[in-house]
């Protein structure tokens, strides 16, 4: 089914550099087969070029050459994401995927329309439930990887302890103070900034416990997934209330580089910022999202049917920590392996309820919006032997709850 575009979508078309096409060169089986992808932004945001890359690197692993793969970047969450998606599906492309939340409902859209092509989304909520046999979600555990990255902060928060911190830098109660740069008030951002701080958390507890010092976090909201200015001035109010340490979920580098400006370390997102915050870059957490694009090429290749609703683990790869950066504390590496092998095995858990409280009081059920629908109602038990079983009923995040010891600043809906 062909569909009239408007002239402009052509300026849309985006490319590792400069042509109209962006891919990996090749012979092989992935000659028969044509890969379309719709990114919000560009390779100048963070989250973009963190699955535009990894795009490119699994064309390149499954020899799927530069003409085969057509990549649009700059694609609104509105009605251009439906007109990208049906370009794609005209010229012939066996799969398309898009990379930002609200791009799902015009993917739902083409998939509708376009069925001898699978669609596959990024974050989304709908594929488990919609019935659309053509329409596929994917996400990973990533909040166990910030939980990981929460671990490091954690560790530079105690080694800055013990060489006395300031006086600003602790709360009311005397526990050290964090900050948390988020784009909206989603359960995504939530989940993480919340497993980030439970693995800060954790450290400062265990190796600061015969001081009796824990951590609080404040987080502001920028209302964008991509500002720079807003990020850099939330990380600015941030530091200004005394953060002796800043994360985010938000994709410049507004918060990084206004840490640098600082001197205040920084746990960043979707990849290193080492380069250009040298004195204060710490470690990044990102979803490696190679193992997904093989899959799904593999699927199309072999005529096998996508996952509903994929979710990628530490254990496969698809959860990913950089290298840690020249301002982390000694020791970083080797306390990240070792967690790591507990989140693996499953001897520990990151959402477990006796680590956390809400208004005092430890959760022993909680009913989460997992099935979506327009009303939002909450749906499915989601509290397991006193775990808040976060990635298992569906693959994108659910955890909404805010627990003790985090202040929200800003609320941007």
């Amino acid at each position: 089914m062909k569909k009239l575009l408007a002239l402009g979508l052509a300026a849309t078309v985006a490319v590792a550099g400069l042509g109209a096409f962006a891919g990996c060169s090749g012979d092989g089986a992935g000659d028969s087969i044509k890969v379309g992808f719709i990114a919000l932004h560009d390779d100048n945001s963070t989250y973009d070029k963190n699955f535009l890359d990894a795009i490119r690197q699994a064309c390149k692993n499954k020899n799927i050459p530069d003409e085969n793969l057509v990549i649009r970047t700059g694609i609104p969450e509105e009605q251009d994401c439906y007109d990208a998606a049906a370009d794609l599906a005209d010229q012939g492309c066996d799969v398309v995927f898009a990379d930002s939340f609200g791009h799902e409902p015009f993917i739902m859209q083409a998939a509708q329309e376009f069925p001898e092509v699978q669609f596959c989304h990024a974050t989304g909520t709908y594929a488990h439930t919609a019935g659309i046999a053509n329409h596929h979600n994917a996400f990973a555990s990533i909040y166990e990887g910030r939980y990981l990255a929460g671990v490091a902060a954690g560790m530079k928060l105690v080694e800055m302890y013990n060489n006395g911190l300031q006086e600003k830098n602790f709360d009311a109660e005397g526990n050290i103070k964090i900050g948390y740069v988020g784009a909206y008030p989603y359960a995504e951002v939530v989940s993480g900034y919340t497993s980030f701080f439970l693995g800060a958390q954790s450290v400062v507890e265990e190796e600061l416990a015969d001081e009796g010092i824990s951590v609080s976090m404040e987080v502001t909201y920028t209302g964008s997934w991509f500002d720079e200015q807003k990020e850099k001035d939330g990380a600015n109010t941030l530091i200004g209330n005394g953060a002796a340490l800043i994360s985010q979920h938000a994709d410049s580098m507004g918060a990084p580089s206004a840490c640098e400006d600082a001197g205040v370390p920084n746990v960043s997102y979707n990849g290193s910022t080492a380069a250009e915050c040298p004195d204060t870059y710490i470690i990044s957490s990102r979803i490696n999202w190679v193992p997904y694009f093989e899959y799904m090429i593999d699927c199309v290749m072999n005529g096998d049917e996508i996952d509903k609703d994929w979710t990628g683990t530490l254990e496969n790869g698809a959860v990913a920590l950089t290298e840690v950066g020249a301002a982390a504390a000694e020791g970083t590496q080797a306390k990240i392996d070792e967690v790591k092998a507990k989140l693996i095995s499953g001897e520990l858990k990151v959402f477990d309820c006796s680590k956390f409280t809400v208004g005092g009081e430890h959760l022993t059920e909680y009913m989460a919006d997992v099935d979506t629908d327009k009303n939002y109602e909450k749906d499915t038990q989601v509290i397991e032997n006193g775990v808040f079983m976060e990635s298992k009923y569906r693959s994108a995040p659910y955890f909404d709850v805010r627990i003790d010891g985090i202040t929200e600043l800003s609320s941007a809906e």
